[in-house]
C-alpha cells in the first residue's frame, strides 16, 4: 500500500489543490519530504501572511486553497487571518503538524490543543483518530470548506502519520449549493411587483456567488435604487451605474434615514444590517418592508426584522427576474451626483489621489483596499464597476490586503492587481512583499501615508473622547526601504505632479512595485449620535 503522504498528494491532485501555502516547521517537515514536482509551494515568512495569501488565491480561483502551518504557535499567528477568512467565507483547508503521536501523552515541546485553538473560526476542526484516516479527513475538509456557506476548515495532523501505510479513500462528489424555497421566491416577487419605490441593498455575496450582472438586470427591471451594503467586502453592483446611490452608513440611525424614501428594501447577500459605531435608531422607518436573500443561514436568523430567504443568491436573483412582471410606469430614481472636483496640492489630498487612480488604473484592475480613513473617498471617485473589482476584509481586521493581493495575483496572473493600503495597515503583513518578489507576483502596492491611524481618530471623535487617546500617530517610517529590503522596488511621492508618472511606472513594471504617497492627514467623519 501507499503511504498517507502519497495518498494525500494524489487526493490533492484530484481536488485541484496543487498549490500549497505554508511556513514550514519541524512538525511539518515529514509532510513536505519528497515534495512532488507538479506541486507549487508558496512560502510566506509569517503564518498570518501565509493564510492571507491563501485567502486571496481562493477568492481568485473560486476553489478551496490548501494551507500548511506550523503547529500551535504557527496556527496562533494565523488566527487573525483565519477570522478574516471566516467572515470572507473563503474556502480553505488549513492543516498544521501536531507532535508525534507516540509521545503526545508526555506533553512534548510543540504539542498542544490545536483543534480547540482553531474551533471558533472554522467550519470544522478535527484531529484524525488514526493515521490511516488522514486522507479521508482531508477529503471531508475539502467538501466542508466548499459547502455553502463556504469557509475555512482545520485539520491537525501528527507528524509521524505521513509514513503510515493506508488505502486511498473512495471518490466522493458533493453538490455544494442550496436552492432557495420556491414559495419564498414567489412571495418576494409579489411584494416587489407591488412596490412603489423599491430599493436593493447589494452585499458581498452578490459578487461572491456570480450574481453581479444578474443583480443589474433585476435592478433595471424593478427600476430600483441600489445601495451598497454597509462595509461590504466586495462590490455587489457597478458603482458607476445610473441606479447606484452610494454606500449605506454602518449605523442604525443613518441607515434608516438613507432608506426612508423606499417602501420595499431587498437586501441581497448582506446582513440586515452591519453596524460599526453604536448610534441608536430604528432599523428602517415604520411601514418599510425588508426582504433578505442570503447564502448564510446565520445572517438569516439574526436579521433584525423583515423576511429572510436562505439559498444561493445568484439562483434567487435569476428566479426573481423570471417571476417579476415588467413595470415600465415606475419612475427610475435620480442619478447619483458626480464626484466633486479636486485640486492638486502639497501634501496631496486623498480625494486628488483617488481622482488620479480613477483616471490611470486600467478598467479591469482588481483592487484590494485597506485604508479605512479614505474608504469613503475611494468609493466616491474610483467606483468599482465589474465583478472582482474590489476586495477588503469582511472582518474589519488589518493585515489582509497585502497578502491577499499577492495570493490573488498568483491565481490571476494576467489581471492588473493593486493593493491600496494605509501606512499603518501596511505594517501588519508586509512579509507578503517578500513572497511577491520571490514568486513574481507583480502587484502594485499604493500606500496612503498619513502617518497615523486616522480611522481611529474619526472613531475617537464620534465618541466625543477629545484628544485624550494615545497611540494614534505613527511617524518616522520609511516604507520604501522596508519594501526594498524584501526585494520590492518602490518610490515615495510627495508632490501631485509626480503622481501620474509614478503610477504609470508601477503599472508597467514586470515586478511588484510600491509607491508611498504622502497625503494630507484628514480625520474621517463617522456616524455619531449627535448627527
Amino acid at each position: 500500500m501507499a503511504t498517507v503522504r502519497e495518498v494525500t498528494f494524489d487526493l490533492l491532485r484530484d481536488l485541484g489543490m496543487t498549490t500549497v501555502f505554508g511556513n514550514p516547521g519541524s512538525t511539518e517537515l515529514p509532510f513536505l519530504r519528497d515534495f512532488p514536482d507538479d506541486f507549487t509551494y508558496v512560502l510566506g515568512l509569517q503564518e498570518a501572511t501565509v493564510l492571507g495569501m491563501a485567502d486571496g488565491y481562493a477568492q481568485g480561483t473560486g476553489q478551496a486553497a490548501f494551507v500548511n502551518l506550523h503547529t500551535g504557535p504557527g496556527l496562533g499567528n494565523a488566527m487573525g487571518a483565519m477570522v478574516t477568512a471566516w467572515h470572507n467565507k473563503t474556502p480553505l483547508v488549513v492543516t498544521a503538524g501536531q507532535q508525534d503521536r507516540r509521545h503526545l501523552v508526555l506533553d512534548p515541546m510543540l504539542s498542544g490543543s490545536l483543534v480547540h485553538l482553531a474551533e471558533p473560526y472554522v467550519k470544522r476542526s478535527h484531529e484524525p483518530e488514526r493515521a490511516e484516516d488522514v486522507p479521508r479527513e482531508i477529503l471531508r475538509a475539502y467538501h466542508t470548506a466548499m459547502q455553502a456557506p463556504k469557509g475555512p476548515v482545520f485539520v491537525s495532523i501528527p507528524m509521524n502519520d505521513w509514513d503510515v501505510e493506508t488505502e486511498s479513500p473512495p471518490s466522493h462528489k458533493v453538490y455544494h449549493e442550496p436552492a432557495p424555497d420556491p414559495k419564498g421566491l414567489e412571495e418576494f416577487a409579489e411584494v416587489l411587483a407591488g412596490a412603489e419605490r423599491p430599493a436593493i441593498v447589494a452585499g458581498a455575496w452578490v459578487d461572491r456567488k456570480g450574481a453581479f450582472y444578474d443583480t443589474v438586470a433585476l435592478a433595471e427591471k424593478l427600476k430600483a435604487a441600489v445601495w451598497e451594503a454597509p462595509l461590504a467586502s466586495r462590490a455587489g453592483f457597478p458603482q458607476n451605474h445610473p441606479l447606484f446611490q452610494g454606500s449605506l452608513a454602518p449605523a442604525q440611525k443613518q441607515v434608516s434615514e438613507q432608506l426612508a424614501d423606499y417602501d420595499v428594501v431587498l437586501v441581497l447577500g448582506a446582513p440586515v444590517f452591519l453596524y460599526y459605531p453604536y448610534v441608536p435608531g430604528p432599523v428602517v422607518k415604520e411601514g418599510t418592508q425588508v426582504l433578505q436573500i442570503t447564502g448564510d443561514p446565520e445572517k438569516a436568523v439574526k436579521a433584525a426584522l423583515g423576511t429572510s430567504l436562505f439559498g444561493n443568491v445568484a439562483f434567487s436573483v435569476r428566479q426573481l427576474i423570471e417571476l417579476l412582471p415588467d413595470n415600465p410606469n415606475r419612475p427610475a430614481p435620480p442619478e447619483r451626483d458626480a464626484p466633486p472636483a479636486t485640486e492638486a496640492q502639497t501634501p496631496i489630498p486623498p480625494a486628488y489621489l483617488m481622482h488620479i487612480l480613477a483616471e490611470v488604473l486600467p478598467d479591469d484592475t482588481s483592487i484590494f483596499e485597506e485604508s479605512g480613513s479614505i474608504r469613503g473617498t475611494f468609493h466616491e471617485y474610483v467606483r468599482p464597476s465589474w465583478p472582482g473589482a474590489y476586495f477588503n476584509a469582511a472582518s474589519g481586521a488589518l493585515g489582509y490586503a497585502m497578502p491577499a493581493s499577492v495570493g490573488y495575483k498568483l491565481a490571476m496572473p494576467e489581471r492588473p492587481v493593486v493593493c491600496l493600503i494605509g501606512d499603518g495597515s501596511s505594517m501588519y503583513s508586509n512579509q507578503a512583499l517578500w513572497t511577491a518578489a520571490r514568486y513574481g507576483a507583480n502587484v502594485l502596492f499604493i500606500v496612503v501615508d498619513n502617518k497615523g491611524y486616522y480611522i481611529l481618530k474619526g472613531f475617537r471623535d464620534s465618541l466625543g473622547l477629545g484628544e485624550t487617546v494615545p497611540g494614534l500617530d505613527v511617524p518616522d517610517k520609511d516604507l520604501v526601504k522596508v519594501a526594498e529590503g524584501m526585494g520590492v522596488r518602490g518610490e515615495t511621492v510627495e508632490k501631485p505632479d509626480a503622481l501620474v508618472d509614478a503610477l504609470e511606472r508601477g503599472l508597467a513594471a514586470k515586478w511588484p512595485y510600491l509607491i508611498n504617497v504622502m497625503v494630507e492627514p484628514e480625520v474621517p467623519e463617522l456616524p455619531s449620535r449627535g448627527e
